[in-house]
């Protein structure tokens, strides 16, 4: 057990993650497809829990960094894949390395159902309605977003992520995999690796890869770090616990956990990221490309990282 004080600030030592992130591409060329990569113990298949050396960055107010030029580290072993890889879940809960060939089967033609029973390591429901945009810190983060294959309370795809992390980093990666598979019907070989210190129950960030195939990437190609932070709370790797970013903190500074609330019909809009009430005029200008009818808990789609419509939800 650590005897100090866990909570990581903004400012606080570098990441250093590039070896990190070499490690986990090493390990994932010995084969991400299930067998046990670069796990802390014998029952952790594929999680990246790794001492982190020189030198991604510390997050200095931008959401994601270049890792390797911005050049992703696919083989071409990696085109014979399934079309789908899901690590399973290691000894502490935590997903492993996500692989997919994104193409227009596997993107979603259904309603999309409930996430809410999933519980990544590390979860909390806690709110900070002043520094977060959605109110809610955490939110269930999917590895290869659903937009991309459809997978929805896949526990082996979902990890607890900031709301930052999310839709800034993260979903403008995912829009652009999702608009050139639309607009050009290519297929798309994307790789989400999520990096974990030690025993952390939160990942510290991902690694997002992404490489159009029939153009060899002329189309898609990138390789990132999206960090898995949020500005003005600190985190607690190691449990997931959280508190504002400032010293001396009072019990006025705690966030409260929010009970469930009961599920209710709505149209979530996937290119924009808000979700409306049935009956809001946005519905009708929607693109139908674009429409998901989904049945949740305005919780649940804020922690999956949308945002309810201000005309309609407020």
């Amino acid at each position: 057990m650590m005897c100090r004080d866990t909570f990581m600030p903004r400012g606080a030592s570098p990441l250093r993650l590039l070896a990190a992130l070499l490690l986990s591409m090493s390990l994932c060329l010995l084969g991400c497809g299930g067998d046990a990569v670069g796990s802390p113990d014998e029952g952790s298949s594929g999680v990246e829990a790794v001492h982190l050396e020189d030198a991604v960055p510390e997050f200095s107010g931008e959401p994601y960094v270049e890792v390797s030029g911005n050049v992703p580290f696919f083989t071409d072993a990696d085109l014979s894949s399934p079309a789908e890889t899901y690590t399973p879940l290691d000894s502490l809960g935590r997903c492993g390395t996500a692989m997919a060939i994104v193409s227009l089967d596997t993107m979603p033609t259904e309603e999309r159902g409930s996430i809410g029973m999933v519980r990544p390591s590390g979860w909390h429901t806690v709110r900070y309605d002043d520094l977060v945009d959605g109110k809610y810190l955490y939110n269930r983060c999917h590895l290869i977003g659903y937009q991309l294959t459809a997978e929805n309370a896949n526990e082996r795809n979902l990890i607890t992520g900031t709301r930052y992390m999310n839709v800034e980093g993260m979903l403008p990666f995912e829009n652009e995999v999702a608009d050139y598979v639309e607009r050009t019907g290519n297929r798309v070989l994307c790789r989400v690796t999520p990096i974990f210190v030690d025993e952390e129950l939160v990942a510290r960030g991902v690694q997002m890869e992404a490489r159009s195939i029939e153009d060899d990437g002329a189309g898609v190609s990138f390789n990132v770090f999206c960090y898995n932070v949020q500005p003005g709370v600190e985190i607690d790797y190691e449990t997931g616990e959280s508190r504002r970013a400032q010293s001396g903190a009072g019990p006025d500074e705690s966030p409260a956990t929010q009970p469930p609330a009961d599920q209710v019909s709505y149209v979530l809009n996937v290119g924009t990221g808000k979700f409306h009430l049935p009956g809001c005029p946005s519905v009708s200008k929607m693109a139908e490309r674009n429409r998901r009818d989904v049945t949740s808990t305005c919780e649940e789609m804020v922690a999956d990282g949308y945002s309810p419509c201000a005309n309609c939800i407020g």
